[in-house]
This record gives C-alpha cells, structure tokens and sequence, in this order.
C-alpha cells in the first residue's frame, strides 16, 4: 500500500469518528442540562430557605441598648445565617413599603411609632425546617425567658419551601433517569453503526491470530477520547447556553460557582467516558463472535 493510499485510510478512519463526536456531544449536552439543574438546586434551595425571616419581639422594659447586646450575641449562634437590628425607625419604613395605610394608622397613635425595636434573623439551611424552627424557638426562650415576648414567623412559608423543592427534586429525577435510559440508547447506538463500518477490519484481525484484548485495545483508546472530546464540546454548549440566557435573553440567572462547573464537567465527562467505553465493549464482543459469513 503506497503512503497516499495509508493516509488516505487514516484520514477516513478519523472522519468516521465525527459523526460519533457530534451524536455523543448532543446527548450530553441534554443530560448536562438535567445535572446543572441538580448541581444548581442546592444553592437555590439554600438561598429560598435563608431567606426566611424571623422577627424577635421583646418586652417593653427592655430598651435598645439590651436588644442590641442580644443581638451580638446571637451572632455566636450556629443557627442563624444572618442577625440584624430592627430599630422602630427601620420597621416603620419596611412597613409602609407593605401597607399602603401607614399614614392613618400613625395618626391612630398621634404620629408616635407604635413598632417595638425587634431582632430579625435568618436560619441556616439545615435548620430551616419544621422541626429546625422550633428547635430555635425552644432555644430562644430558654436562653432569654425574661426578655422575649414572642418569636414570629410564618410556620406556612416554611412547610411550604420544603414542599415545593421536594416535589421539584423528584421530578427533576425523574426526568434525569429518562434522559440516562435515552442517552445510553442513543449512544450505544450511535457507536454501533460506526463499528459496524469496520467489522471486515475486526474480523480479518482475528482471523490472522489476535487476540481479542489486542483488538479491543485501540478502540477503547478511541472511545475513551470519544468521550472526552464529546464532554468538551457538550460543555461548550452548555455554556453558551448559559451565556445567551444570562446575557443575551435574560430570562433567568443561571449562577454557578468555579467548584460547581469543575463538578458538572467531570460528571459530563464520566458519563461519557462511561458509556462510550461500555458501549464499545459490547459492539466489539458482538463482532467478534460473529461468523464471517454474517458480518455481509
């Protein structure tokens, strides 16, 4: 065979791999939608259960010079994600942007703020829950039974946020393992074809003498690269279709921190690698047990 003819061969054989690259690619490029969403909920159901609010409202004998010595001291907490003052001047201002009838209610109280000096504070996400709440609750007014009037939050908004990302989890499951069973469908698939063109090539290997883990052993190489190659290039539409939402269309804020894209690469590329490597055994077994007469 002349070195025109050898490059020739060579330059086919890498064509043929491209269809594969690309099939491989789109498959996990849908799968990385599912798994940036998984990688991402845990960040937004942190954000949406930190965002509940607790209001501390304490008894009249006590000013604000005491509150706010609480206040530091609640800081100590590893509950709480967030503690702040609320001076009576900070609660008639968040007041007034909820109720359009501040005014007439002022002029009830002859102009004087009704509104005690209160603590806020946000729970930490582990505790945000049910049982979390009156945990903290229980705590608060055994360490200050004498100060504190009443520990206010709505008990609805906290079933609720658990509830709904519970609910969202499993769907999002759900639709995760419909989309694996797809993607190793299409992908098995996809590889098989392409072997498929080169079962003569196995075949005549064989029958001059290798052995089958001499023949596996390049094109699990080959598919190992597939697989990588296809994450890269899934990543990069991945990517972009972050970009285009976040920049371009705004409609929603997709916020993925350094480690969280690390992490959704190397599943990508596990997943792909994987399957890639698993489909390719089971294609090449298949040749290779097959007779020669019904490779045509």
């Amino acid at each position: 065979m002349s070195k025109e003819e050898a490059n020739s061969g060579k330059k086919g054989l890498k064509s043929s791999y491209v269809p594969t690259v690309i099939g491989i690619s789109l498959v996990l490029f849908m799968i990385g939608l599912v798994l940036a969403g998984l990688v991402g909920l845990d960040s937004v159901q942190r954000q949406a259960k930190e965002e509940l609010q607790v209001d501390l409202f304490f008894k009249t004998s006590f000013n604000e010079a005491d509150i706010k010595q609480v206040e530091q001291e609640l800081k100590s907490w590893d509950c709480f994600s967030e503690v702040y003052f609320v001076s009576p001047e900070r609660a008639i201002e968040e007041f007034s942007e909820k109720d359009e009838n501040t005014e007439e209610i002022l002029a009830i109280f002859e102009g004087e703020n009704p509104l005690p000096p209160t603590i806020s504070f946000h729970p930490k996400q582990e505790f945000a829950t049910k049982q979390g709440m009156r945990d903290i609750k229980a705590r608060l007014l055994k360490a200050y039974p004498e100060m504190i009037e009443d520990v206010n939050y709505n008990e609805a908004s906290v079933e609720d946020v658990n509830l709904n990302f519970r609910q969202f989890v499993f769907l999002v499951l759900a639709v995760a393992a419909l989309l694996i069973i797809v993607a190793v469908a299409m992908i098995n698939n996809t590889i098989r074809l392409a072997l498929y063109s080169k079962r003569f090539t196995i075949k005549t290997m064989q029958l001059v003498g290798a052995t089958g883990s001499f023949i596996r052993r390049p094109f699990m190489r080959i598919a190992v690269f597939q697989g990588i190659i296809a994450a890269v290039i899934g990543m990069a539409l991945l990517m972009s279709l972050f970009f285009i939402l976040n920049n371009v269309l705004s409609i929603i804020q997709i916020n993925l921190t350094p480690v969280q894209l690390l992490l959704l690469f190397g599943m990508i590329a596990l997943i792909g690698v994987v399957l890639t490597l698993v489909s390719t055994w089971f294609a090449l077994n298949k040749y290779l047990r097959m007779k020669l007469d019904d490779l045509y």
